[in-house]
Order: C-alpha cells, then structure tokens, then sequence
C-alpha cells in the first residue's frame, strides 16, 4: 500500500497520521483549547533584557513571557547580508534544502526547520549589536512563535519572520530568491526563479519549494500575491494594537497537512466526519485541486484508526519497549536533558555468528529508532546505544542505515559518527511537544521518576515517624495509621511483628486504617 494520511476528528481533538503502506510514521494531535502557537505572529512588549545571556523575556499575552535570543532578533537587514545570503546548502519549506537566507529558520512549521542549517554563519551577515543596545523594557516587537512552550519554558521567539504558502516560503525582511535544492534539474531551477524574480513585489524574499517544481507562472503568482497581502495585513494590524497582540494566527491542523503534506505521492485522503471530510475537500481544492479527488469520506462502521491499525501502532509509541521484528527489542527513556535509545537482543539468538547477529538487531533498531523518533517527535539530545560490534565495517554499515533512515525526517538533525562501544549522539530539532508530553502528565504519587517506594521500606518510615513524634504526644492512647488500604493490610499482615514491637517500645496501641483515596506513598499518623 502507497501512501496515505488518515483523520480522525474526535469530540475534543483531531488526530491525523500519515501511513507508509501499513506503517504509521507520522502523528499530528490538535486539541480544540490548545491550538499550536508556532508560526503565530505577535506584537510583544519587551518585559525584561539579559545582558549577561544576550537573550530578553517578552510578553506576547501567553501566561509565560516567551524567550527571545539575541541571534534571533535584529533590526534591520544590510545590504551585505542580503548579497552573502545566498547559499546553496541552505533548506527550508516542507524539509526541502533551499538556497535560502537564515530568516527563513526557526519561524514557520517543523518543515522548514531545516532552513538554519547554516544559520549561525548566515545570521553573521546581519550586524548584531549587544541586545541591550537594540531592546529594552517597556519596547514593542513584531515576533513569531518558534517553538511551543515546553515544560516550564515559555514559547521562544524570533524577528525573523517566514510565511508559507504552498508553493512558496515568503519572508519579509530579505530580498533573496531561493529555490529547493531538491529540485535538482538546473533549468527548472532557473525557470522557477526567474518567474518569482518577475512577479515579486518590491520588499521581501521568496523560497521557492520543492511542490512548485512543474508548476505554471499563474499558480506561482497567485501564492505570491496571496501571501504579500497576508503580510500587508499583519502589518497594518501592528501599526494599530496595543501590544501585547496576535496579529496572524497559523491556520488548523487540516489545512497545515493539505498545504505542507498533501503531495502526488499521497494516493488517499481519509476524512472520517462528514464536516471533517468537507473542510478537508474545501482546503484541497482551494490548494490542490488537482489532487481534491484523492479526498475520500470513510463510511466503515469500526474506527477508523481502528481499521487502518494505527491505534495499535499509537499504543505502541506510548511504550518504553519497542520489540523488532528479530525479537530484539529498544528501550526508550526520557531524561530532563535527553532521550537515551537502548538496543537489547532480547529473544534473538541468531544462528551461528555472534557479529552476524549483532549487526542484524542493530540495523534493524537503527530503522525502527529512527521511526519512534519521527513518530513521538523526540527533540534535543539524543543517544542511541546500540550493541557492541567488534569489527569497524559493522559499525560503519549501522551508521550508513542510520542517516539514511533520517533523511526523511524533515526536523533538521546532527548525527555523529558511531563511536567502538556502539554509541551515537545527535540532535533534532523540534518545535512542538513530543509524543510523550502530549499524552501523559507525570505520575503525582512518583513525581515522574517512575518508582515507588516498596512496601517494607514505606513501613519501616511509618515505624521511624511513630518513634519521633511519639515523645512530643500525651501520654496515653492510641496511634492512628491512615494509608492507602494496601498498607494498611499490610501493616496487620505482613508487618503484624513489627507493629507488636514498635507497641511494646511505646506503650501504646497502633491502629491500621485504609483510605481508598490516599495515593500509594500517602499516609498520616495521629495520637489520640
């Protein structure tokens, strides 16, 4: 089976996945009181500038101020700059590599993330000032949200400003032409330019991107024109809010996917609600209208993530452990400050040659890591542990399989080589909360560690808080245990030695008591 994306429009959220044949590779949720932020555009008001960070807190009317780093604010863009912009290794729009100023980064979707590959030697072309020098508290900014707030981070933000369109990236503070290195024919390359070169308006700079490839002069214009006045808006709205202010808010998770994902290479487009299916035709005939009749109504009685095995394969994302096919299997773990990926043999014994083993458990992790990193949208630093190979060809033959499973991702990332104990770091690039976050809040009784305590050590604190608050008591009477009704059996139970001990000590009498509403650590000790 080809390629396919599925929707799913639930009462509160909408889930859309795209399948490769019968593979789930990617997951999108939007929920109906949380919509995206990324690619929004505000007007904020600066709340506080750090020198020693080059870095400033600005609000932007979210209830945490967003993060603005000095690299990604500048006030105006020079001549210079505009001329050394235009490099080839560049990316940008829909993943695609582009020749492509560093304005296009960090502004619009995780697709044009890319585009800052070489964006810290790009942004060296505008002059940067310290940031106290160019912001201080109490001034107005124009601003796009990045990067979702994430834990107790605000949202990060930028001044370079990107607007995409479907077949163009529009960013209105350069003047550069770029066109996705994807499109490698070097005529269609300079056809596309050249019509964007004729029908741009005076400001601004364009990325073409790899959908417009084969696409007329008419189509080309239209996105254009539509975008300029998207822009002309946002600009008179800044000129007339007060700050802080929304002045253009990123359209649903619908149109995002029909404008940035519905290609020719996507053979069916599955609505399963007759309002869902119509605001999807609706975006594709407006956007591809050549592709509209891919749209397609889901009439079947089961779910339709059901059906299509995507709720299986959800399931699966939401799992520490993700077994292999050989029977190998990976352990997924999140840190505060990374995500470490753990290969294990697992059930697979192999046949005759430990290395020939080991190389087929990591190449098929390397493929399968790859695929639960796109999936759960895990970001920062990541390290894969692979099992040890002995011999240098095995390392590098897994290393190979790694890159190439990553070239589809369009989150941009940095892999290092595999080192001899199987060890690879890298990086990815992520502008939203991953899989993880979006569905799980941390457990309130381990506070996310993912323990509790165990039964005989959680006795032997109740027997220790007894003892030494037992003196500061009138003497006399009982103690009451309150716990969760576990513990308290087990305190009659199991631990009934302990108790007749800890009575003779003290003189007095304990009294177990369940509570079916304490969490499993909770209890409370009273004299009475």
């Amino acid at each position: 089976m080809a390629k396919r994306i599925v929707v799913n429009v639930g009462v509160t959220e909408t889930r859309l996945a795209v399948q490769d044949g019968n593979q789930l590779t990617e997951l999108y949720v939007e929920r109906a009181r949380r919509r995206s932020i990324v690619s929004n555009i505000y007007k904020g008001v600066v709340t506080n500038v750090l020198p020693g960070m080059q870095a400033a807190f600005v609000d932007i009317g979210l209830h945490k101020d967003a993060f603005l780093y000095g690299g990604d604010y500048t006030a105006e863009l020079t001549d210079a700059a505009d001329e050394r912009a235009h490099r080839p290794e560049d990316d940008g729009g829909n993943g695609d590599p582009v020749e492509t100023p560093p304005e296009a980064a960090e502004s619009v979707e995780e697709e044009l993330a890319d585009a800052e590959a070489e964006g810290g030697e790009n942004r060296s072309a505008f002059v940067h000032a310290p940031i106290e020098e160019l912001l201080h508290k109490g001034q107005e900014i124009l601003v796009q949200v990045s990067k979702e707030s994430l834990g107790s981070k605000g949202a990060r933000i930028t001044s370079f400003i990107s607007i995409p369109g479907r077949y163009i990236v529009f960013m209105p503070q350069s003047r550069h032409v770029g066109v996705s290195r994807r499109i490698h024919d070097e005529a269609e390359r300079e056809r596309l330019r050249n019509i964007v070169k004729a029908v741009r308006p005076p400001s601004g700079g364009f990325i073409v991107r790899t959908v417009a490839e084969g696409k007329g002069e008419e189509e080309i214009t239209a996105d254009i024109q539509f975008l300029s006045r998207l822009w002309s808006q946002v600009q008179s709205r800044h000129e007339t809010a007060r700050a802080p202010a929304l002045l253009h808010e990123e359209m649903d998770l619908t149109f995002r996917v029909v404008r940035d994902l519905f290609s020719p290479e996507v053979e069916q487009f599955l609505v399963d609600t007759d309002e869902g299916y119509a605001k999807v035709l609706g975006y594709a005939n407006t956007l591809v209208p050549q592709l509209a009749g891919r749209v397609k109504r889901y009439e079947g009685k089961q779910p339709i993530f059901e059906a299509t095995g995507i709720e299986k394969e959800i399931d699966k994302a939401l799992r520490r452990r993700v077994w292999l096919k050989s029977g190998g299997y990976i352990v997924i773990d999140h840190t505060e400050a990374l995500v470490a990926i753990d290969v294990n043999t697992g059930k697979y014994v192999g046949k005759r040659d430990f290395e020939e083993t080991v190389l087929k458990i990591n190449l098929e992790a390397a493929a399968e890591a790859v695929r639960q990193i796109r999936l759960r949208d895990l970001g920062g630093i990541i390290i894969l542990d692979f099992i040890d190979m002995e011999r240098a060809e095995h390392r590098e033959q897994v290393s190979r399989a790694l890159k190439k499973a990553l070239a589809d991702d369009k989150a941009r990332t940095n892999v290092l080589e595999i080192s001899e104990l199987g060890i690879v770091e890298m990086t990815r690039k992520r502008a939203r909360q991953d899989l993880q976050s979006m569905f799980f809040s941390a457990c309130p009784t381990c506070k996310g560690g993912g323990h509790v305590k165990s039964d005989a050590a959680l006795a032997a604190e109740i027997f220790r808080k007894i003892q030494a608050q037992v003196s500061d008591a009138v003497p006399g009477g009982e103690v009451l245990v309150r716990s969760h009704p576990e513990m308290a059996h087990r305190l009659e139970a199991e631990e009934r030695e302990g108790v007749e001990r800890l009575q003779a000590i003290i003189g007095r009498k304990i009294v177990p008591q369940g509570v079916p509403t304490y969490h499993r650590e909770e209890y409370d000790v009273t004299f009475r």
